[in-house]
């Protein structure tokens, strides 16, 4: 049901407002912070203001209806709130303490000399608070991206504090509204927008942890065909988190019965999902991510299998393979009978996904286009997965989606339990909308790409139902273009038209010819006999 066009207006005046405020910073800090940096700080202290209101929220909640409507958290002692520490690490998985909220270190912030030292001590006391909870694993090192004493600020204390200050008050001047009366989710917003402003830039900025909110979408509305809600959603790779969040969103989190799951390899960007997961004020009991390599180390066994896995893993690249006598053994690997090309680990991501999706679920994967062809190991393991028919449908998608590459990358659907012994094709590279340097969907070509989905039928130029034994024959090719017919968009020539027209061409260039040669003897009629006309 779309949204009442008075909350459609409200929603894009806070969201305009929100990005307004965060180029300002961007701007009075511009020079100072490399872009991917500076999107370090900004979020770190968006996440530390955002758990501050959120834990005196719930305690102001509390106290007002126990019968004290004037109660201030942010007002209390200390020594005070002392006595709701152990009750707030197990309600909300971390404690701090009034004068460390960051209301009322934004007041004392410009007249601190030791600021630097003071924000090192309040993160460092936050991490320290869930120490032996279940939260611990979840809040661990969430600061660490956040060096208040580094040179990048400036080289003296002095610039580095000024700097902070300045940070501090842009993120104290943002207009976030008491978070559950925001008509948008005001923190997740910023984040993705930041997350935006610098996988723009790619490369060093990030590009490659980014995957775009419209193809999240799609890959999450993919996955929820049929279903009202999953036991348990997980990505393998999940970078910053936008992909796991959008069942929070589309799905709602209490529909997620057991939780989100998902594993990254980078340090910096694993930090980012788990305050992204905070900032779409997801329970810190309601979410897992651990930090490693999934294809060696996986973290989350004892917890699959899953209804719902999505991904965008890194394409192409390199991994243990059959260096590791273990892998051939692995049970996620050994029913191909073989492991995925050591410089290309695109399937063994796939494998993976497969061995943990539960009996009823679906994954959907974003895969590099060379996989659905290429010979040797990935032939095999492409014949292994027809064969068993857990592949359900191979969607092309446009080119130049993502931030840091242009390729036009495809989409694997698995399941376990198919209904029938067909392979669907969709070719959806010519739905998008040009928007600057890349290439979108829009929430049309969502639908239409869904449609065909669940369709599942033939439509000429768009999608084909493939019997597995046609694949087979075409030795395993999983290309859409092989199975999908191209629309030939030339324009169509009569011959009989284009050879009459040439002949009425020519025949009036003769007769231009002869008049030019008149008009020509008129004026100089020697000129003629001298070429000898």
């Amino acid at each position: 049901m779309p949204e009442p066009r008075n909350t459609n207006h409200t929603n894009q005046t806070q969201r305009a407002e929100l990005h307004r405020s965060i180029w300002k910073i961007a701007d009075d800090l511009r020079g100072a912070v490399d872009g991917w940096d500076f999107k370090q700080y900004i979020l770190g202290m968006l996440f530390y203001r955002y758990i501050s209101e959120n834990l005196s929220e719930h305690i102001n909640a509390n106290q007002h209806k126990a019968g004290q409507p004037g109660f201030n958290y942010a007002k209390q002692t200390d020594q005070y709130a002392e006595n709701a520490r152990q009750s707030m690490v197990d309600t909300k998985g971390f404690f701090i303490l009034p004068s460390e909220l960051f209301e009322n270190l934004l007041k004392t912030a410009p007249h601190d000399p030791d600021l630097n030292m003071t924000l090192a001590r309040v993160f460092k006391n936050i991490e320290a608070s869930t120490l032996g909870a279940q939260s611990e694993r979840n809040f661990k090192g969430l600061f660490d991206d956040i060096d208040v004493n580094s040179n990048k600020l400036g080289s003296s204390v002095a610039e580095r504090n000024k700097r902070l200050v300045s940070l501090m008050n842009g993120i104290g001047e943002m207009k976030l509204g008491v978070y559950k009366e925001n008509h948008i989710d005001a923190f997740g917003d910023a984040y993705e927008y930041l997350m935006t402003m610098y996988a723009s830039n790619a490369g060093k900025s990030g590009g490659e942890f980014f995957t775009p909110q419209y193809v999240s979408e799609l890959l999450t509305r993919i996955a929820l065909v049929n279903k009202s809600e999953v036991n348990k959603v997980y990505d393998p790779a999940c970078g910053s988190g936008s992909l796991l969040l959008n069942f929070a969103r589309i799905l709602g989190k209490e529909n997620v019965r057991q939780g989100f799951f998902g594993q990254e390899i980078n340090l910096t960007t694993y930090n980012l999902c788990r305050i992204n997961m905070f900032l779409h004020d997801i329970p810190y009991d309601q979410f897992k991510i651990g930090l490693g390599n999934t294809l060696t180390e996986p973290l989350w066994e004892d917890n699959e299998p899953f209804e719902a896995i999505v991904s965008n893993p890194p394409y192409s690249i390199k991994w243990d393979g059959d260096n590791n006598p273990l892998l051939i053994n692995d049970p996620r690997f050994s029913p191909a009978g073989v492991l995925a090309p050591k410089s290309k680990a695109d399937m063994a991501f796939i494998m993976h996904c497969l061995s943990w999706l539960a009996t009823s679920g679906t994954a959907a994967i974003v895969c590099f286009p060379g996989i659905m062809y290429r010979g040797g190991a990935e032939q095999k393991i492409r014949k292994y997965l027809i064969d068993n028919n857990f592949v359900d449908c191979i969607i092309q998608l446009p080119a130049n989606l993502f931030f840091g590459t242009s390729i036009a990358t495809c989409i694997m659907v698995l399941k376990r339990s198919k209904k029938d012994n067909h392979t669907l094709f969709i070719d959806a590279s010519e739905m998008f909308v040009k928007v600057t340097n890349q290439n979108n969907l829009s929430p049309e070509h969502i639908q239409q790409i869904l449609d065909l989905f669940t369709d599942r039928a033939n439509v000429a130029h768009k999608s084909r139902l493939v019997a597995n034994q046609e694949i087979a024959e075409q030795t395993y090719n999983l290309s859409v273009s092989s199975y999908v017919e191209k629309e030939d968009k030339r324009e169509v020539v009569d011959i009989k038209k284009l050879n009459a027209e040439i002949v009425r061409i020519s025949a009036r260039v003769n007769q231009l010819r002869g008049e030019i040669d008149e008009i020509i003897a008129e004026i100089d009629p020697e000129s003629l006999e001298g070429e000898g006309r």
